[in-house]
């Protein structure tokens, strides 16, 4: 496993919108390191697609082994053709997959993408489409996109633009502290700060409790708990009037991120 010096917090919710249309989450995620580096991806499917669930999972599961397999084979993440070789192979498996499963099922390959690749060195911060990352403190939001379509790295499938992976972020390694990667709910979620949580009395507060709280690392199912408690309904009694009160989950979209936060003491 990989060496680097930090602890990992990662959880997704179904949205309040999707649950309510008996949907599934269409976000997905993978954390995978090794010897040579670690490497985080999120994604998000197309909304408008009846299995869009699937093009996310294979496409952060696919992003995950490809760097992983570039990393071991001595690539650099700061090359110039990291991201474009990285892009291509994802197309690869999603062209394979095309053959097998037929053209149509291009339709579920659409998904958007936030992703980092860690090495002892140096950390790369790359995304296609729209969500939320930030970097020691600093929260950078990707999108909204013109008519809420965000480029997908799959049109390139069906002859559409050619949407590349984008660097958002290169430094080296030892100068990151905190780094999250988020879909686009996670807008929501910084949002919500000043906002009542469900049946309690404490605000949902700001993102950067998700990387200086101590709780979300040190008990790996803490976050996903979090977000769940936060897209919980609450219901209650409304004696004065005589009515059953329902108040939604505070989280529309799927919710998806993931944390890395330097340990205390390394390096």
């Amino acid at each position: 496993m990989s060496a680097l010096p930090f602890d990992i917090a990662a959880a997704s919710v179904l949205g309040r919108e999707h649950a309510r249309a008996g949907r599934n989450n269409q976000d997905a995620l993978c954390v995978r390191a090794s010897e040579h580096g670690l490497v985080a991806v999120v994604a998000d499917g197309c909304g408008s697609q009846a299995c869009s669930e699937l093009g996310a999972q294979l496409g952060v599961r696919g992003l995950v082994r490809a760097a992983l397999a570039r990393l071991a084979a001595g690539e650099s993440v700061d090359a110039p053709d990291f991201l474009p070789a990285l892009r291509q192979d994802v197309l690869l498996l999603l062209a394979r997959l095309r053959e097998d499963l037929g053209r149509e099922a291009v339709k579920d390959f659409l998904f958007t993408v936030v992703g980092a690749v860690m090495t002892p060195a140096s950390t790369l911060v790359f995304s296609a489409g729209d969500g939320v990352w930030a970097l020691n403190g600093e929260v950078r939001s990707l999108g909204p996109f013109p008519g809420n379509a965000p480029p997908y790295l799959a049109y390139a499938l069906v002859g559409g633009d050619d949407v590349p992976l984008i660097q958002q972020a290169l430094l080296p390694t030892e100068d990151v502290h905190a780094l999250l990667l988020g879909t686009d709910g996670v807008v929501d979620l910084e949002q919500l700060a000043t906002t009542r949580m469900p049946e309690r009395e404490e605000c949902v507060g700001p993102l950067s409790r998700l990387w200086t709280e101590d709780r979300y690392f040190a008990n790996p199912d803490a976050l996903r708990r979090r977000l769940a408690l936060l897209n919980r309904e609450s219901v209650r009694a409304d004696f004065a009037t005589q009515c059953v009160v329902r108040t939604p989950g505070l989280l529309p979209d799927d919710t998806t991120l993931v944390v890395l936060r330097r340990r205390m003491g390394r390096a």
